[in-house]
């Protein structure tokens, strides 16, 4: 069901995600037993925010501190300093029960459409698998039916349920992780690279079902990639990683084409030349 233009406005007006101050350190293998093992900085002060029906882009280089950011994010790891809030709910501090109920508002889609989902279950107990981890998820018929909506809003077909992974191609397979991701209705979907181990034909059907489904569901997203040329193509602005600190940020728009920061446009020379033609 598409949502009013009214309630895209409000939820435009709303601050969905505030990411403040967030450092994130992991400690290497000890080396030495008389010397404290080192640390490496992987996130350094990162802060941003997101409103409701928006995207927003986290650019940089493999090592730049992108997928650390979708961890804390998704209340995965804890940070060193800082605070995640989503709906003015602060994730760490949530107690286990808490959490396990707040993740109803937020969910995931991973790089890897081969890796994210178990071989050994069919595609319904794929897509029902966020629900059974909530508390008072309801019986396995009305589970059935919510994963079968689940997959007919990506364009997959009810008789896919009782089907596994490896029955469907790449782009199929990550069309059934965004199903699992939009079952519980959530409000913020990270996207870990979502499209970078697709064909850039399949890449584009994907970031078009992703279009799609924020303009019927007003949903926000925050989408990660090494590639400014798809960030561009979903996502309303952008910021730019570099070493876990943010470079350089604003409208995508921008960012391509006047990029201010070295990285940055180093980032812009390296898309191919023909750019988002197979994108559009």
């Amino acid at each position: 069901m598409s949502a009013s233009p009214e309630a895209h406005m409000a939820a435009e007006e709303t601050l969905l995600l505030r990411v403040s101050d967030l450092c994130h350190d992991y400690q290497l293998p000890r080396r030495s037993l008389w010397r404290a093992p080192p640390r490496v900085e992987a996130l350094r002060g990162v802060s941003f925010e997101l409103g409701s029906g928006r995207s927003l882009g986290v650019v940089g280089e493999s090592g730049s501190g992108k997928s650390t950011l979708a961890r804390l994010v998704m209340a995965l790891d804890r940070p060193s300093r800082g605070r995640v809030q989503l709906l003015g709910r602060d994730l760490h501090q949530l107690d286990a029960a808490a959490l396990r109920a707040a993740r109803r508002d937020f969910q995931m889609v991973f790089q890897d459409p081969y890796g994210s989902l178990d071989p050994r279950l069919t595609v319904e107990r794929l897509v029902s698998e966020p629900l059974t981890a909530q508390a008072g998820h309801g019986p396995r018929e009305q589970r059935r039916i919510l994963a079968g909506q689940a997959l007919e809003q990506v364009g997959l077909r009810l008789q896919d349920l009782d089907k596994y992974a490896h029955e469907f191609s790449g782009g199929q397979r990550q069309r059934i992780a965004i199903a699992r991701a939009l079952i519980t209705r959530p409000r913020l979907i990270v996207a870990d690279e979502p499209v970078s181990a697709l064909d850039v034909s399949v890449q584009a059907q994907v970031l078009n079902l992703l279009q799609d489904l924020q303009q019927q569901l007003c949903l926000s997203y925050l989408f990660i990639s090494h590639d400014l040329a798809v960030v561009q193509h979903v996502c309303d602005e952008a910021i730019v990683l570099q070493q876990g600190r943010i470079v350089e940020s604003g409208p995508c728009s921008r960012l391509f084409h006047a990029p201010q920061h070295p990285y940055t446009r180093s980032l812009v020379q390296a898309v191919p030349r023909q750019g988002l033609a197979g994108l559009v």
